[in-house]
């Protein structure tokens, strides 16, 4: 299974074309992370949870938005989403001039509700992720709107692919590059434009134990999907893969890990201890990543951390995270 991925003379026009919308956001050296993986390990973090809408979403939304022709742009747009690709849509549809229908599942975090219709967007509950596919076909259907997928199509990638773009940029030697997955739109722009700049850069995908449809779509040798979601990560919490964004990361991805619930915890937890961030448990995926299962692997080398996203409230994120995280 192969696809054509934007080439980087494309994300650079993008990427311009966007300059207006999105930030730049920062690379820091995460120096308290260093000192617990150690090893002479270099670490350095792209923030990108200071993007507009709190997440890298708004890439991918833009850059999707702005490939419609003008008739299908007015009509509006829709989307499904548990909060992040929700609220970039609302985003990019207000910047561009339309509007938008989002479903969101009725669990959805209140705040991140609110953040939707701040932005100007309708918003449509459904019980559960499947159902609320099925929702947006409706509307899509009935009135016309365009369906913005939260990760899938060239559109997504290019946008994305801005991202690793900048990381590039930004950061010029990086050995490797950990990036977490839900469906894929994320990882398939971040890698399709790093290994066209820095081949060498390993890129290393991370998924939690109960929404691994990347790994099981890799071992499958095809997109796959799960019958239940399973991790306190939603963002992260996509129920298959599709066809583009899965062959993008079988081309340009190296590996996959997996963590569990419990060490993302620990590690929101611990990035509010020793970096004083307060994330969602999908940006904390990352630096799991590097704690547990590559800690040893990635020893001595410079590594990077994509940080994708902070739509949490406070409620929330004591709920989740474990403060007395025991990382050492």
């Amino acid at each position: 299974m192969t696809e054509k991925g934007p080439q980087i003379q494309e994300i650079r026009r993008l990427q311009e074309a966007l300059s207006g919308e999105l930030i730049r956001t920062p690379v820091v050296r995460c120096a308290a992370i260093e000192g617990v993986v150690g090893g002479d390990t270099g670490v350095t973090g792209k923030l990108e949870f200071l993007q507009r809408t709190g997440t890298f979403k708004a890439r991918g939304a833009l850059g999707t938005l702005r490939s419609l022709a003008p008739a299908q742009l007015a009509a509006g747009v829709t989307a499904v989403s548990a909060g992040n690709h929700a609220i970039a849509t609302a985003f990019a549809a207000q910047a561009m001039g339309t509007t938008a229908k989002v479903v969101m599942m009725k669990s959805a975090n209140p705040a991140r509700v609110r953040a939707c219709r701040d932005y100007g967007a309708e918003v449509v509950h459904a019980e559960d992720v499947h159902a609320a596919f099925e929702v947006a076909e409706r509307i899509q259907r009935e009135e016309g709107r365009y369906f913005l997928h939260p990760f899938e199509g060239p559109g997504v990638a290019l946008g994305t692919g801005t991202l690793g773009l900048e990381i590039c940029e930004q950061v010029g030697d990086l050995d490797a590059l950990i990036v977490p997955i839900g469906g894929g739109g994320l990882i398939a722009g971040v890698a399709n434009a790093v290994k066209q700049l820095a081949p060498a850069c390993e890129i290393i995908g991370v998924e939690p134990e109960g929404a691994d449809t990347m790994r099981r779509s890799r071992a499958a040798g095809e997109p796959q999907s799960i019958e239940r979601v399973a991790t306190i990560a939603d963002s992260l919490g996509a129920p298959f893969a599709m066809p583009y964004s899965f062959a993008l990361a079988e081309q340009h991805v190296d590996d996959l890990v997996t963590i569990d619930d419990e060490q993302l915890r620990r590690t929101m937890g611990f990035l509010f201890r020793a970096m004083k961030i307060v994330v969602e448990p999908a940006c904390a995926a990352s630096t799991a990543a590097l704690l547990w299962p590559l800690r040893q692997r990635l020893a001595g080398k410079h590594v990077g951390l994509v940080m994708c996203g902070s739509n949490i409230d406070w409620d929330t994120f004591e709920k989740q995270a474990i403060f007395d995280d025991g990382i050492n």
